[in-house]
């Protein structure tokens, strides 16, 4: 599996990139892959996102090594649960600990949980985003009001979890991307002429053009600007994965 990825910041913010993404092995041809979007309504929304970054990180390097000590695999729902019951736990702790309000701890998490050698995956989405497998598009939209994990990390995580609609599992992935809602924003940011401009989702998440350099999204994404005249006026992150 190759992975690629762009993280950049939109052209109506000007001092941080509030957008955050990760990718890291938490087993044996296995791949933990999450975009976070901070809430722009927030405080210092990208440290939230960053935060969330951070412990997942943490979290993947301890199944990661569980993992190679166990020498066993677990199922990949259960997996994917359990990194978000650690998140869920680690996220409350240190909120408490640094005395953090809720609204510093305000992110959107696309998460997917990726076994490359039998092409299967686990897919959830807190707040808003897109998922796309196989050149399906899966959007989820809240209205612009995300119901952030920051929400409920004083709730019971099993009550939390059980009512989470956001899914997707899927099988026999060729080609999956995660993005945040940035994916939706571009848009001219100057008066020059410029080419047709194209389907920007279809470009960046279904297109294969470039796919043997490991940059290809960013490359897309300074194509977009310099032919098509459009940038993301919301901050963007994506990460996909062709196997």
């Amino acid at each position: 599996m190759t992975l690629y990825t762009t993280l950049t910041i939109g052209e109506n913010h000007t001092n941080h990139c509030e957008d955050y993404l990760i990718t890291a092995e938490i087993g044996k041809e296995k791949i933990l892959c999450a975009v976070m979007d901070g809430c722009t309504m927030g405080t210092d929304s990208f440290f939230a996102a960053t935060l969330t970054g951070k412990l997942l990180r943490k979290i993947a390097n301890e199944y990661n090594y569980k993992e190679f000590i166990s020498k066993q695999s677990v199922d990949l729902q259960q997996t994917l649960a359990g990194i978000l019951r650690q998140l869920f736990q680690e996220l409350r702790e240190l909120k408490n600990a640094i005395q953090l309000k809720r609204e510093e701890v305000l992110n959107t998490l696309l998460i997917a949980v990726i076994v490359s050698n039998n092409a299967t995956g686990e897919f959830l989405c807190i707040g808003d985003g897109l998922i796309c497998l196989n050149g399906d598009f899966f959007e989820f939209e809240q209205d612009n009001k995300p119901d952030y994990l920051g929400y409920h990390l004083q709730e019971d995580f099993d009550t939390w979890y059980a009512n989470q609609q956001q899914r997707v599992s899927a099988q026999q992935i060729r080609d999956f991307s995660l993005a945040t809602d940035g994916i939706f924003t571009f848009s001219r940011y100057n008066n020059q002429t410029y080419q047709q401009a194209g389907n920007v989702a279809e470009l960046l998440l279904i297109d294969k053009t470039g796919c043997q350099s490991p940059n290809m999204l960013e490359r897309k994404r300074i194509d977009i600007e310099k032919e098509w005249g459009l940038k993301p006026m919301d901050d963007l992150a994506i990460i996909r994965g062709i196997l």
